[in-house]
């Protein structure tokens, strides 16, 4: 039996995917201009299509997007929480504060999550055979623990401005700070997915829909500033915890995908690729066991194919060859595959 395992390093960029979790690339096509200030800002910041299929070659560029999208929406998100801390303060909005308390979680969840990136360059060991990416995905459960926690916070938060009176000032303010904050998350949110989206990052896109809820829940601070123009305090806490109940929504979305990656599962219609695309390389008489999973925003792919009988080991090796530069080229985000060869009519001995 011949093995074929290596990894895309060297290999040329790929389409990405379209999974159950909600990694895909949306494609897309427009033009570059060069004048003006904000041109540039929006071509620094948000990724372009040709880059979903151009840019990310290698394990290690993947991980540079994921760190610099990271480190970008935490700067966006720590301005956004500040400005709406002191407002906060001089108000004393419960869906305000709901809305504070969630920007800061992010923050709590990002700075882990540049961690497990970054530890995921490190080299595997011998203790450690399959590196250290497995980390990207430990973190996405630290970000559902500080989700919930978020959510308790402010349904206490809440319960407690509906049984004890609280005046709602500098209403102006609070408007305002509802509306940046929206902005802000909006931006944050738009620029994360599509970076998650680009490297495969489950955790990435995850942390995106999260701030894009943060965007629709400022405006829900919105519906409570309006409560208290018209006299009616009680729509304040009652937004805040409708804004609970989103975030718990969105706590059971994120976690069910990174549970899922947890336990090595993989869409559907990533096993199907995996042996379609083998069965078409030249010299494949069958496909047998296919397997795939992810580790951290990487695929690794194992699968058995059957070669003529009569074949050399040298050109057995060859066919094997062909259909893993066949699975880097057509399969989204491969890292690494092993192709094992047999002899067409031999039944594998089970592992």
């Amino acid at each position: 039996m011949d093995t074929i395992r290596d990894s895309d390093d060297h290999g040329r960029g790929r389409r990405q995917p379209h999974d159950d979790e909600g990694v895909h690339d949306p494609r897309g096509s427009h033009g570059h201009g060069h004048g003006g200030v904000w041109t540039r800002v929006k071509h620094a910041l948000v990724p372009h299509s040709h880059d979903h299929t151009e840019a990310i070659q290698t394990a290690d560029e993947a991980t540079s997007v994921g760190i610099r999208a990271a480190w970008i929406s935490l700067a966006g998100m720590g301005t956004t929480a500040l400005l709406q801390v002191v407002i906060v303060w001089l108000s004393g909005s419960v869906a305000l504060l709901a809305d504070t308390l969630h920007n800061l979680g992010h923050l709590a969840t990002t700075i882990p999550l540049i961690i497990a990136f970054r530890l995921g360059r490190r080299a595997p060991t011998r203790r450690y055979s399959y590196g250290f990416r497995r980390a990207e995905d430990l973190v996405g459960l630290l970000i559902g623990a500080v989700i919930g926690l978020s959510a308790g916070l402010i349904v206490w938060e809440s319960i407690r401005a509906l049984t004890v009176q609280r005046d709602m000032t500098h209403l102006g303010w609070v408007l305002a700070a509802a509306l940046v904050g929206a902005a802000g998350n909006e931006i944050v949110a738009i620029y994360r997915i599509r970076a998650g989206r680009r490297i495969g990052s489950a955790a990435l896109v995850a942390e995106g829909q999260h701030a894009r809820t943060d965007a629709l829940t400022s405006l829900a601070v919105v519906l409570g500033v309006v409560g208290a123009w018209v006299g009616l305090p009680w729509v304040d806490p009652v937004v805040g915890l409708v804004i609970a109940a989103v975030i718990i929504a969105v706590l059971i979305n994120s976690m069910r995908t990174v549970v899922r990656r947890l336990m090595d599962g993989v869409d559907a219609g990533t096993l199907d690729l995996v042996e379609k695309t083998a069965a078409a390389a030249p010299g494949v008489v069958s496909v047998g066991q296919a397997r795939a999973r992810w580790i951290g925003h990487r695929l690794e792919a194992d699968l058995e194919i059957a070669v003529d009988r009569a074949l050399t080991v040298e050109a057995s090796h060859g066919i094997a060859r062909a259909v893993h530069d066949r699975l880097r080229r057509h399969v989204p985000h491969l890292d690494r595959a092993s192709v094992h060869v047999n002899p067409a009519g031999v039944t594998p001995t089970p592992d």
